[in-house]
């Protein structure tokens, strides 16, 4: 093979690595909430959750297409496998960092403002496809508004309908109610979030003129599926903990809302071939049920905390991203 083909190999290890890595940090996106109300042992939630999101990654490809065609344009990338090389390094950095201080941070701001910041570093501001860039920002800003939503309404209305039974009798149908709900949790998550490394990795392969399309080859669809599905089986309990107790109490009913409110949203924006941030979906939703439960029950510091991280993932790891090609340019060029 030549020096192009070794970087393509590199790359799709690199990708395959942030995907197992996204599974891990997101595993919590799927079950926290199922865990902290004993819905589902750690270990069978972490089952299910696998094996739902390597069903959800095989079955759509409209998400990759957007993160390998509309953030950037890869037929007119000079340096496109050095963007991709510093985009995954950059997204991969961000996402250990805020797993190992337990901050449900979003893999999916990540790899995209790690791509725009790799690419306004190779091809300068006319890198960017402003109009897909947009409405891609459109999605990520309004998913969690929506998830925020829909989780409230749907606490909002459980609560009055359920408000006169047996509180046992409730918590006993929600709990094996909860067990769905995770694995509609798990299907969606590996629907959106399995792609961006499916996208990542036919933007190299067009940039290395390897194909001349973005279809998503199978080979790249089931390694990106079982990579997201292995990190998935591993867990990260630092976000578990953090999303299961420390956002507010979950009881069986407010997780089957949350787990319910944040699916759909994700399910909805797979549809639309846009690409969301299932940790703030999901944030997002158990806020909202959180609020419709109780407001004052709500652990609003954390909420802020977290927030705080939605808005700076995109400008920091933008920059990171850009640090990083800087430096690769110098030995790859």
């Amino acid at each position: 093979m030549d020096y192009t083909h070794w970087l393509v190999v590199f790359i799709v290890i690199l990708a395959l690595g942030f995907d197992f890595i996204n599974g891990f940090h997101d595993t919590a996106n799927a079950i926290a909430t199922s865990v902290s109300t004993r819905a589902l042992t750690p270990r069978w939630a972490i089952i299910l959750a696998s094996c739902m999101n390597l069903v959800g990654a095989l079955m759509f490809t409209g998400v990759a297409k957007t993160i390998g065609g509309k953030i950037t344009d890869p037929f007119k990338l000079e340096h496109g496998l050095t963007v991709v090389i510093a985009t995954l390094l950059a997204a991969i950095v961000w996402n250990l960092i805020t797993w190992w201080f337990g901050i449900p941070s979003s893999s999916s701001h990540a790899i995209i403002g790690a791509l725009a910041g790799a690419a306004i570093t190779s091809e300068g501001w006319d890198g960017i496809n402003y109009s897909g860039f947009i409405g891609i920002l459109k999605w990520l800003i309004l998913s969690p508004i929506i998830a925020f939503v829909l989780g409230f309404c749907i606490m909002f209305i459980l609560k009055r309908v359920f408000a006169r039974s047996s509180p046992h009798h409730v918590n006993k149908m929600f709990r094996f109610g909860q067990v769905l709900t995770a694995a509609f949790q798990s299907f969606t998550h590996g629907t959106n979030d399995a792609q961006k490394a499916m996208g990542i990795i036919t933007l190299a392969l067009v940039t290395a003129d390897i194909q001349d399309t973005l279809d998503i080859p199978l080979w790249v669809k089931l390694s990106a599926a079982l990579a997201m599905a292995l990190g998935t089986s591993v867990g990260g309990w630092k976000i578990i903990k953090t999303m299961g107790t420390k956002i507010f109490k979950i009881d069986p009913m407010s997780g089957f809302s949350a787990d319910l409110g944040s699916a759909s949203v994700i399910l909805g924006a797979t549809l639309s071939h846009f690409p969301v941030s299932t940790t703030h979906a999901i944030t997002s939703s158990i806020l909202g049920v959180g609020s419709a439960k109780k407001f004052s029950n709500v652990n609003w510091s954390m909420a802020g905390r977290i927030v705080v991280t939605w808005v700076i993932t995109i400008p920091a790891v933008g920059l990171l991203a850009m640090l990083i090609y800087s430096v690769l340019s110098l030995f790859l060029h």
